[in-house]
């Protein structure tokens, strides 16, 4: 099955960006076929139906304040942005597309509540949940148990390889995939032997901490210096001194914000000019604006979504612009990785019940296990029943930040 025939949201966007009218022509779509447009026989440009009938629901948990917000205010942008435009192009199955948003407060607890509102009081179809690993790993546990479709945007290994995973995806690529590309870059480009790792002790630091240790021998590397910090820790000079002592060849940092932006600034502070290979979790602004001038320099592996000139493939490149051009059309800025994260969460969900021509979970879940060469700004998506990852390490770059803004690092 070739599931990005179905590219509501992706085929809708690019029309408006190119013709300017809410109108769909026959040939943008796939092999002549299209959910957002009334023609489908590729002999006329017939305008998108007007969606009728009770809305299909999607419930949504993102973080959008706490330690969370730098990831989560971005999806939120996004989610309400794809919810026009859908509804725009024809809706779900004809229906309009009704997008319940919950902020999770970057607190589990709150996730959990808001799961448990949406499906139970909202009647959601499937839910996207969440920005940040703890709160993703609290609620795949009511999915699983209400069998109810969830698309995840957080990267903790134990999300997908952990059970229950029948009734939970991803869009990021999880922590072994970034782990496998920031270790291959610290031995084959820094050609390093000696590291240290400063994790956050939350459910993403801890995994990609743990991910490290467990393959850092096959990249020929040496852990000299290993040391923890609290989320909202105010300074880690104390860890940064400990492993210093170590005398390590390369610093690598596994959290969000804002301790890596920390640990930018006490390094400066204490003088350690080491190479700083920090987590696809700082892939976003706020970390430059919180570590300032410490930033530059600084390394991380990411999407190709912050660095669109590296995209080769030319269906990708299409996608992934015409994204960051309607973006900064209604937000008045670029959007980083963890919106790509939701457009490729909402677009996927969309194309399986479009594909599954049902709303019925267990007929979702199907089609998401069937999608194949779906086309997203991070890269191309293959799900299976038995891989619910979709990305593979090679769909990653290494990118570096340079005068404030992001350039590719090889």
């Amino acid at each position: 099955m070739k599931s990005n025939v179905k590219k509501t949201g992706w085929v809708v966007l690019v029309c408006l960006l190119t013709l300017l009218l809410a109108v769909v022509a026959a040939g943008c779509g796939d092999e002549g076929t299209s959910t957002t447009s009334a023609a489908t026989d590729g002999s006329s440009t017939t305008a998108a139906s007007q969606p009728t009938g009770d809305p299909v629901v999607i419930g949504a948990i993102v973080s959008a304040t706490g330690p969370g917000a730098a990831l989560g205010e971005q999806e939120r942008n996004v989610l309400q942005m794809m919810e026009e435009q859908i509804n725009a192009g024809g809706g779900v199955l004809g229906r309009p597309l009704k997008i319940v948003i919950e902020d999770d407060k970057s607190d589990p607890k709150e996730a959990v509540t808001s799961a448990n509102r949406l499906i139970q009081q909202e009647k959601a179809v499937a839910l996207i949940a969440g920005t940040i690993s703890p709160s993703t790993l609290a609620v795949k546990e009511i999915t699983a148990q209400a069998g109810l479709p969830q698309m995840a945007m957080a990267a903790a290994n134990d999300i997908t390889d952990k059970p229950p995973t029948d009734w939970i995806w991803r869009t990021p690529p999880k922590d072994a995939l970034a782990v496998a590309r920031a270790l291959t870059y610290v031995s084959e480009t820094l050609t390093a032997k000696t590291i240290a790792v400063l994790h956050d002790e939350n459910a993403f630091g801890s995994s990609g901490a743990a991910e490290i240790e467990k393959t850092a021998g096959k990249y020929g590397l040496e852990i000299v210096a290993k040391e923890s910090y609290k989320t909202d820790d105010t300074d880690l000079t104390a860890q940064l001194t400990k492993i210093r002592g170590e005398n390590p060849e390369v610093l690598i940092v596994w959290g969000t914000n804002p301790g890596p932006a920390l640990a930018a600034k006490n390094m400066v502070q204490l003088g350690m000019d080491i190479p700083y290979v920090g987590s696809h979790g700082i892939a976003n602004k706020t970390f430059i604006e919180l570590a300032g001038e410490a930033a530059e320099g600084v390394v991380f592996p990411a999407g190709k979504l912050l660095v669109p000139s590296s995209i080769t493939d030319a269906e990708q490149k299409a996608v992934t612009d015409a994204f960051i051009q309607e973006y900064q059309a209604k937000y008045g800025g670029p959007p980083n990785t963890f919106a790509g994260y939701a457009w490729e969460a909402i677009e996927l969900l969309v194309n399986a019940i479009e594909t599954a021509g049902s709303t019925d979970p267990a007929a979702i879940q199907t089609a998401l296990n069937q999608t194949q060469g779906f086309v997203g700004p991070d890269g191309v998506y293959n799900y299976s029943a038995t891989d619910h990852d979709g990305l593979k390490a090679e769909d990653m770059i290494m990118v570096r930040i340079e005068g404030g803004t992001w350039v590719l690092a090889e």
